[in-house]
């Protein structure tokens, strides 16, 4: 069921300018008319070139009156509320950007992989749910704090690429998820990696996870047999991935069955029904100024005559 509200419902009382605009559009119309009839044969003219003074300045009229009560929605928070697929979670999505992650042995290569588990996996969480991007390797980087867009977290999760320092430090990449998930009720971290940990010490990760109450689910990025990088042979390390997760109540996945993968989600995820409000007063305002400017632009283009 869907209902609406308003954050600032006194602001409706602008509302009552409407009629008051329209009476006012109206009125000065006839106006402009029995002035040019004045000096004119005004309905001779009308008759020969087809103009109608009222119908030619309707588009203006509709347009305007549309502005008016899209501001007037805005400022009064038009708040839509519905019942939604939902999460209480609130998610850090930690990326390997270690040279490890550039072995070929999945396709393209690691990091490609891993950038497309990541981004099923936002494209499964439910609308309204908070979540930050971080890219680790020697040290942890954040990418995007936390938000619910998920345009801005795909854009974060593309923009990320192998890095030259070397290490893969997952201890540093539960701190600084930890630390984004401070303020949040519900947390977990979702990290994506080919556990090919040299730096800190996986016992470390797991206890300053539970000690802060953070869920890390891990996702193994690789093959057994491994890729060639760089410097070598790089195989999948499941066994501190493994250790991660499972020591802080999270699951371990695979990323090699994508469609698998993508059924493990709903399961990380934790979905639920719950009502939530979704506020359009951005949306709306965004809306009156476009229409705004495309008025202006016909008003001062070749198509005034059409208006």
């Amino acid at each position: 069921m869907v209902s609406i509200s308003f954050l600032y419902p006194r602001y409706l009382f602008f509302l009552f300018l409407i009629p008051l605009f329209i009476f006012i559009h109206i009125a000065t119309l006839r106006a402009s008319k029995t002035t040019a009839m004045k000096f004119a044969n005004f309905e001779a003219i009308a008759r020969i070139k087809g103009v109608d003074i009222i119908s030619k300045n309707i588009i203006v009229l509709i347009s305007s009156v549309l502005i008016l009560f899209l501001l007037v929605m805005s400022i009064s928070g038009l708040t839509m509320h519905t019942v939604i697929d939902a999460t209480e979670y609130s998610f850090i999505i930690a990326l390997d950007s270690s040279e490890s992650m550039g072995a070929k042995d999945l396709l393209p290569n690691r990091m490609e992989a891993a950038k497309r588990s990541a981004s099923a996996f936002i494209d499964s969480l439910p609308l309204t749910t908070r979540a930050g991007i971080i890219s680790f390797s020697g040290n942890a980087i954040i990418e995007q704090d936390l938000t619910d867009s998920k345009g801005a977290m795909k854009s974060a999760v593309n923009d990320i690429q192998v890095g030259e320092i070397s290490g893969t430090d997952i201890y540093e990449a539960v701190i600084t998820g930890t630390n984004l998930l401070r303020a949040e009720k519900t947390r977990a971290i979702v990290l994506l990696s080919d556990g090919q940990l040299n730096v800190g010490i996986i016992d470390d990760a797991v206890g300053y996870a539970n000690d802060n109450d953070i869920v890390v689910h891990t996702i193994g990025i690789g093959t057994e047999e491994g890729g060639e990088t760089q410097y070598g042979l790089s195989k999948l390390d499941e066994d501190s991935l493994k250790a991660l997760a499972y020591n802080t109540n999270g699951q371990y996945f695979r990323a090699i069955d994508e469609a698998e993968l993508l059924n493990s989600f709903n399961e990380v995820i934790g979905k639920t029904k719950r009502k939530v409000g979704i506020n359009f007063s951005n949306y709306l305002l965004i809306a009156s100024i476009l229409l705004f400017a495309l008025q202006y632009y016909l008003i001062n283009s070749r198509y005034r005559r059409l208006i």
